[in-house]
């Protein structure tokens, strides 16, 4: 809103003169809020219809805000000490707060020794020894052991340990490479016309031929020699050759082996 003041110390804008306090330009202690309010009540009566609820509330809150710091001006400040003057008993009062926490320690130790002493009192300790003719004998380790046992067990002991090897001989690797297999279904498959994926791989028989088959479909759809399908979730997957006049190129295909 713009509603002019105009009092002894500044005339103008209300949100002007309350920028000028904020900055320490105009002391508010010589801009008297009496005319400043007597003003805006005037204009109101004036201009009744035409004042807004937004109007009213921002003159509200800059009136609110002129008499914070008014206030803040006539009221006594608290006596600006010095920084060292305020902190000076910390550094004895952490001492006496150390000092006290050690004690606590201590009493809490000496309560548990008084405790452990309690208990002690009521049990009786053996006062005699080993009875007469009690003879502790410690085993002989060495019996039974030769000279030749022994230098055998070094022997052991400093021979070179034999590097462990693991063998895997008995692992069948399949050599499955997908290039093949793009060759071998782009004969088959334009024969088939439209066939499932289970039935393209029911002859085969390990898991590793049945994966290079599913790519090498992949990398003939790539190409665009079939077209893949799915009826259903988790159905059977529709195969179909697309007729093409061009040849398979197997150049660029990914050569997986299994």
């Amino acid at each position: 809103m713009t509603f002019v003041v105009t009092t002894p110390a500044f005339s103008g804008p209300v949100e002007l003169l309350v920028q000028l306090i904020s900055t320490h330009e105009v002391d508010v202690l010589e801009v008297p809020l009496a005319p400043v309010i007597d003003g805006f009540v005037a204009h109101l009566r004036e201009a009744a219809d035409t004042v807004t609820l937004e109007e009213l509330s921002e003159f509200l809150l800059i009136g609110a805000i002129l008499v914070e710091m008014k206030s803040q001006r006539l009221l006594p400040e608290p006596d600006d000490g010095e920084p060292d003057e305020e902190f000076v008993g910390w550094e004895e009062r952490d001492v006496l707060l150390a000092r006290l926490l050690e004690l606590r320690t201590y009493a809490g130790l000496a309560d548990a020794f008084a405790s452990l002493f309690e208990r002690a009192s009521r049990s009786f300790p053996r006062l005699r020894g080993v009875n007469e003719g009690f003879v502790v004998e410690p085993p002989d380790l060495l019996t039974g052991i030769t000279p030749a046992q022994v230098a055998l067990a070094y022997l052991r002991g400093i021979e070179e340990k034999p590097v462990p090897v693991v063998r895997l001989d008995h692992v069948t690797v399949d050599a499955v490479t997908v290039a093949e297999t793009v060759v071998t279904l782009a004969q088959r498959l334009p024969s088939l016309g439209r066939v499932t994926f289970r039935e393209l791989t029911a002859g085969l028989e390990t898991r590793i031929e049945v994966i290079v088959h599913f790519l090498a479909l992949l990398e003939l759809c790539k190409l665009g020699h079939v077209e893949l399908g799915q009826g259903r979730t988790f159905g059977d997957v529709q195969v179909a050759w697309i007729d093409s006049d061009r040849g398979v190129d197997v150049g660029g295909v990914d050569l997986y082996e299994g």
